[in-house]
């Protein structure tokens, strides 16, 4: 049956129902059942209860923890000299609060791109101090962009912030052919999240810029996420090309342009990880999900970059670790010609100084590595 090919093919769902268990004050799942017309009923954890406190149905669910692994970059970002950063637009409470966070937290030196009065304004108003930062005075929100882009270019910035302009305004100042920031590199993105439930940093890409890659792209974008891991430090990754399946299957495209990824990594062009795909999302960071499918590989149970098949998957499940699982979710752009932060008026002080952490410690890993990032 479609959907369900462990069941008899005489037994059609009729209903699916969540049993749950009332524990520290919330409502939460515990097991699903399937209601079946045979009269059966398939419970697809046979191991879960419905009392809090029994045994969880996941037996690879890791030991919930407090988040940790943005303070470790923070505390090495706060060792490196602040660098001159442009800030496109910041006209709002919340990027001009996240830029002079930042700024007084040393991790940069903020040059603020966009109309000083519309500025000076928001800094009053709001009681921000924004000192004696340097105001680049531009009229509207697609200059700033591009003399943020300028600036850059210039070489008085080493990296972008965005402030209230749109996302799309300020990349298609980076990405315009004569006067932007473009390499030989597809720019993407990239969230560092912060799951409470999982023992490492876990990259998501690409939630954000690219809609529907094709090949080459998702090549791309599977290499700077590689070299953002490797530029903070973190070791070669272990990336999983998600897909709702882990077998190669012709009916689900993004199967198969995994398996070319993990083909292209083979032959060298991805370099600096172990790649393996397809993987559905339980197999890509569950050992137990792992082992029950029979998957051996070094990425399998214990991926630390998971590449979305499209940017609505990628987004959804990072939205979901969010909101559902608590996570913290830091972001930036790469390759460009340097990092580009992106932050979100939701995003907390934490996230936001994560956010500047992670691009002033791939902007010194690039310096002192120019082959990195393309």
């Amino acid at each position: 049956m479609a959907g369900f090919p462990e069941l008899a093919a005489d037994m059609t769902p009729i209903g699916i129902s969540t049993p749950v268990a009332r524990g520290q004050g919330r409502w939460r799942p515990t097991a699903i059942c399937v209601v079946l017309s045979s009269r059966a009923t398939a419970t697809l954890a046979p191991n879960a209860k419905t009392r809090s406190g029994d045994e969880n149905m996941d037996t690879a669910t890791r030991p919930a923890r407090g988040h940790g692994n943005y303070e470790e970059l923070i505390a090495r970002a706060s060792e490196v000299e602040p660098l001159p950063t442009a800030v496109a637009h910041p006209c709002d409470a919340s990027s001009l609060r996240g830029a002079m966070d930042a700024a007084q937290a040393g991790f940069i030196i903020p040059i603020l791109v966009g109309p000083t009065a519309r500025i000076r304004a928001v800094a009053e108003s709001e009681g921000i101090d924004i000192g004696d930062a340097e105001i680049v005075d531009t009229p509207h929100s697609v200059a700033s962009a591009a003399r943020a882009v300028e600036l850059v270019r210039e070489g008085r910035a080493a990296f972008l912030m965005k402030g209230s302009l749109h996302s799309d305004e300020l990349l298609a100042a980076v990405t315009a052919r004569d006067t932007g920031l473009r390499t030989g590199r597809r720019v993407s993105h990239v969230f560092l999240m912060d799951v409470p439930s999982y023992p490492e940093p876990l990259f998501v890409t690409d939630a954000a810029v690219n809609i529907f890659p094709d090949l080459d792209a998702k090549r791309d974008i599977v290499q700077n996420a590689i070299d953002l891991h490797v530029g903070l430090g973190l070791g070669r990754p272990r990336v999983a090309i998600l897909s709702a399946v882990e077998t190669v299957t012709t009916s689900i495209p993004s199967t198969l342009e995994a398996a070319a990824l993990c083909k292209m990594a083979d032959r060298g062009q991805i370099t600096g990880a172990d790649l393996d795909g397809p993987l559905a999302l339980d197999n890509a960071i569950s050992p137990e999900a792992a082992r029950i499918k029979g998957i051996v590989s070094t990425v399998a149970g214990r991926a630390q970059i998971l590449v979305a098949p499209d940017l609505e998957a990628g987004n959804m499940l990072a939205k979901n670790l969010t909101f559902m699982a608590g996570a913290d979710a830091a972001g930036i752009v790469l390759g460009a010609r340097v990092p580009i932060i992106l932050t979100s008026r939701a995003d907390t002080l934490k996230t936001r100084l994560a956010s500047c952490a992670v691009a002033v410690l791939y902007a010194k890993a690039r310096q002192a590595a120019p082959g990195l990032g393309g």
